[in-house]
């Protein structure tokens, strides 16, 4: 014992007992670690048990609240609002095996956003905040937006005079397209096999299938056919990124043999960047590459094509705010001056408030009970925000149904997941990686759309006649095409 005390008094111990006792010591902090998480944990779970569960609907055996929205007339959306005036705003469901809790009000989803994240979600955020989907990168993309948009707007142009389009499938072409030469370069052959695929992963993901609602029946699994149709969209994925993965690591290489760098790193495309990023950090390229790609193809290929057509619809339904509009079409057509644009910002948000694109978040099941507005919600209850129910309360807004740009002329709101009553993009830190992005392309289609055209609807329809109705699927798009008349506009 004297000699191993003399050891540690002298100015050199020896190699193997200074990695003994560096070796205790990790093993000494990552078990006090462990222990205060756990603790941690227990305590969240005993502080939640003492607060009441939320209240809910009457519910049955085996299905529990399927039958209360399977069948109502109402989209599911509009159904959960009706439901939480009745039950309040943090509500629970019971949908088959798995509970759930819906939360309808601004505070309650604050407070739940802002505390509901993970590891994973805090680096993709900061890899697409700082790189790949930064404000610097969309600007950067602007040549594409605008190349793109020309031929949309010399397209509607060539169209017969007195001729109606169809501009829902205009708007989503060329969303479409933007999202392909984002993505993929000059590979624009793989945008008509990806595309399809990566709508297909959207759907799979983004919707209820009898798989989420009894997770432990493999029979009920098997019978929807929900497993086969996920393994055969993974497998057409995996050929398809596998192919455009190969194509770029060997273009990558052929100019960095016969070009300088720097001309090399101009042409650099989204999968460029993620395959450097994916090869540094050694995580999975295929995973990667096509949960990015797919927040790209919601963000440009789909959500703001939509937007547009609802903006469209509701400046049509009322013209007098289209009078509004277009009045600032005279001070700029150039994305580097839209908050010269403040009536066109206005009509976005409003458009943003009145028609969320994903009216629901999407489940996301607790690891740990916490508490949320008073209520306790138990480990693995599945989590949903009704951000459509939220952007209608009339607690906050006035004429919540109504079309209203004018409401955020007075006040600052914003929309990009900082305001507690406004999540067109989500919210909190899990706010879609996409939004810089597809509120680029909204503003892009809207200038040129307003500047370059005045619209009339076709059959002498009277704009209170114009039918608003939704589809719920992948978004919440409007159930039937948008048809409108283009007049060129050649100015005053």
């Amino acid at each position: 014992m004297e000699q191993v005390y003399e050891i540690l008094l002298s100015n050199k111990p020896p190699l193997p007992l200074i990695i003994i006792l560096i070796t205790i010591l990790i093993i000494l902090f990552s078990t006090i670690y462990i222990l205060k998480k756990q603790n941690k944990k227990q305590s969240n779970k005993n502080r939640a048990s003492s607060f009441p569960l939320p209240p809910g609907p009457w519910k049955l055996p085996i299905i529990g609240n399927i039958h209360q929205l399977a069948f109502s007339s109402a989209l599911i959306h509009r159904r959960l609002a009706e439901l939480a005036e009745q039950y309040g705003p943090v509500m629970q469901l019971k949908l088959g095996e798995t509970s759930n809790v819906v939360l309808s009000s601004p505070e309650a989803a604050t407070e739940y956003l802002r505390t509901s994240d993970g590891e994973h979600w805090r680096r993709m955020r900061k890899l697409l905040a700082m790189e790949l989907l930064s404000e610097k990168r969309v600007k950067s993309l602007r040549p594409i937006r605008d190349e793109e948009i020309g031929k949309l707007v010399k397209l509607i142009g060539g169209e017969p005079a007195g001729g109606a389009v169809n501009l829902h499938q205009l708007l989503v072409a060329v969303g479409n397209a933007m999202t392909s030469r984002t993505a993929f370069g000059k590979v624009r052959e793989l945008e008509s096999s990806f595309l399809p695929v990566a709508r297909q992963i959207l759907r799979a993901v983004g919707g209820f299938n009898i798989g989420d609602i009894f997770p432990s029946n493999r029979l009920l699994l098997i019978i929807s056919g929900a497993e086969r149709r996920l393994k055969k969209i993974h497998q057409e994925a995996d050929v398809i990124l596998q192919g455009l993965i190969d194509e770029h690591v060997s273009r990558r290489r052929r100019e960095t043999e016969y070009s300088d760098t720097a001309e090399a790193d101009d042409d650099e495309d989204l999968v460029d960047m993620l395959l450097a990023y994916t090869n540094y950090n050694h995580v999975e390229v295929k995973a990667i590459i096509m949960v990015r790609i797919c927040d790209i193809f919601v963000a440009g290929g789909d959500t703001s094509p939509l937007t547009v057509e609802w903006v469209m619809s509701e400046l049509m339904r009322n013209p007098e705010k289209m009078v509004k509009v277009q009045r600032e079409r005279g001070k700029v057509v150039d994305e580097a001056c839209i908050d010269e644009l403040q009536y066109l910002k206005s009509v976005v948000k409003e458009t943003f408030r009145l028609h969320p694109l994903a009216p629901l978040s999407v489940p996301k099941e607790g690891r740990e009970a916490v508490v949320i507005d008073g209520y306790q919600i138990p480990t693995k209850t599945r989590v949903i925000v009704n951000y459509w129910a939220i952007a209608r309360d009339s607690s906050h807004w006035t004429n919540p149904d109504q079309f209203i740009p004018e409401r955020f002329l007075d006040t600052y709101i914003d929309y990009k997941g900082f305001d507690s009553h406004l999540f067109p993009f989500g919210g909190g830190r899990r706010v879609c990686p996409g939004m810089d992005y597809g509120i680029a392309v909204v503003y892009a289609l809207l200038m040129n759309l307003l500047y370059h055209f005045d619209w009339k609807l076709p059959n002498q329809l009277k704009p209170r006649d114009l039918d608003m109705s939704e589809d719920f699927g992948v978004t919440v798009s409007r159930k039937n095409n948008l048809y409108l008349i283009p007049i060129p506009y050649h100015g005053p």
